[in-house]
């Protein structure tokens, strides 16, 4: 059951600015009910009025979900710990941030949210504080990974946009996880598959089961 306690304000304000009537409740994960995250209370109802469903279709509150390879990621760092301890983590596209926020409580030196969307590092900042872990933010990805000893990234591949980042984060040259969820056939080049998971996006969209099924790769230099 949800924590019965209060959203941060400036974060709620962000939600209300597309989704007047819904808030945000500290919700424990399924898959990681060790770690909450601040995310919509209920879907949004079908009956929306035009102005707010076209404000959303341009800016989704994604940061507002906890996506499936978010979770699926979070859970695999939280076992494998040894893979961040100690070392300085750069996540990109963090979204809601569980998967840096699940990198500090492994035992990352020092966890770098990195991603454009300032809702996005807003959303990371309060989940951070939820969960009593520190986590920098950055909208520099350049910076970011000249400080990284370990990269993440979990479902920043729906926009087929961005695939010229794993060019980037080959020519890094660090080791990295990443999840995807969102394109079936993804074969990145120089990263090995390491599993198969199971998850949904919470709350739970109703997405097609194709959009259920995580895989993590991990690239080695």
């Amino acid at each position: 059951m949800a924590n019965r306690i209060d959203p941060p304000a400036t974060l709620q304000a962000r939600l209300n600015r597309l989704l007047p009537d819904v808030r945000l409740v500290a919700t424990p994960l399924p898959l990681v009910p060790e770690l909450s995250l601040w995310l919509l209370d209920k879907l949004v109802d079908e009956r929306l009025d035009q102005d707010v469903a076209n404000a959303l279709m341009e800016a989704p509150p994604y940061w507002a979900l906890c996506w499936a390879s978010g979770q699926v990621l979070a859970r695999h760092l939280l076992a494998r710990p040894d893979w961040v301890r100690g070392r300085r983590v750069v996540d990109v596209g963090p979204g809601s941030g569980v998967v840096a926020i699940a990198a500090a409580r492994a035992g990352a030196a020092e966890v770098i949210a990195c991603d454009l969307d300032p809702d996005a590092l807003a959303a990371t900042a309060a989940n951070a504080r939820l969960n009593g872990v520190a986590v920098t933010l950055s909208d520099d990805l350049e910076a970011s990974l000249a400080r990284a000893d370990r990269l993440t990234a979990a479902d920043i591949l729906y926009d087929r946009d961005n695939l010229p980042l794993l060019e980037r984060f080959h020519a890094a040259g660090l080791p990295m996880w990443l999840a995807d969820s969102r394109i079936p056939d993804l074969d990145p080049p120089g990263f090995h598959l390491l599993g198969h998971w199971h998850a949904t996006t919470w709350p739970d969209l109703g997405e097609s089961s194709d959009y259920n099924r995580v895989r993590i790769f991990e690239l080695e230099p």
